[in-house]
């Protein structure tokens, strides 16, 4: 198990590598073409890290778990019209265009690549988890709106992508500067408990449609960890 003052060297040595910029994440011609995803090397680790634009962060969490530029905000947009074609205001995402898209638009995103996302109930273990069928996981969690220095009473949610890569699980939240390695599967699932355990956070699991079928996303067996809490 890595301890502790492991994983905070690991952090530090990761936090201090340089960021090479990668090809910009929109078109020059659109109005935040000048944010750019990164790429971070950390031990011969090459990570893809798209960082916050807009209220776009369910476009960049789904690249950043996919590790590549696999989704644009006109594909996601595009999704929002195919499940709301006759309003005048789409309920899927901001009315300003923004972004701000919800659950069912990042579901249809990840079915139309061959993946589901499995709603994980809090009150179960997450060491029920089987992280080896496991291709990532979405956190949502509420967020504050702010303009310049105020914050305003606008009920906002963000979406996180974690994932694993080449044996570490890392925190791909696009607000970060960087990727936070959260370390190996006894880390991961301690950060979920703790996730889990605060008020209005959601966890989604992201497995393949046969996996899901399956629901090969959890332990055989596992029953008895997994029912601890849900009498409650």
């Amino acid at each position: 198990v890595t301890s502790f003052f492991d994983q905070e060297l690991q952090q530090l040595i990761f936090n201090s590598l340089n960021i090479v910029k990668r090809e910009d994440i929109y078109p020059s011609n659109e109005s935040y073409s000048l944010n750019t995803s990164s790429c971070v090397d950390m031990y011969s680790t090459t990570i893809y890290h798209e960082k916050q634009v807009r209220e776009l962060c369910a476009l960049h969490a789904l690249n950043n778990l996919f590790q590549m530029k696999e989704f644009t905000k006109e594909e996601l947009d595009s999704i929002c019209y195919s499940l709301s074609p006759d309003v005048w205001i789409n309920p899927h995402k901001s009315i300003l265009g923004l972004g701000n898209y919800d659950i069912n638009v990042l579901m249809k995103a990840l079915q139309s690549r061959g993946y589901e996302a499995i709603w994980f109930d809090k009150r179960r273990d997450p060491n029920c988890i089987n992280l080896q069928n496991i291709f990532g996981f979405i956190l949502n969690i509420p967020s504050e709106y702010k303009v310049s220095f105020i914050t305003l009473p606008l009920r906002r949610r963000h979406w996180i992508a974690i994932r694993q890569i080449n044996g570490n699980y890392y925190n791909l939240d696009s607000k970060l500067d960087s990727p936070y390695i959260l370390g190996k599967d006894i880390n991961v699932i301690e950060y979920l408990k703790d996730e889990l355990g605060k008020k209005d956070k959601q966890l989604f699991l992201v497995v393949d449609e046969e996996r899901a079928e399956n629901q090969d996303w959890l332990l055989k067996n596992s029953s008895s960890c997994c029912s601890r809490n849900l009498q409650e």
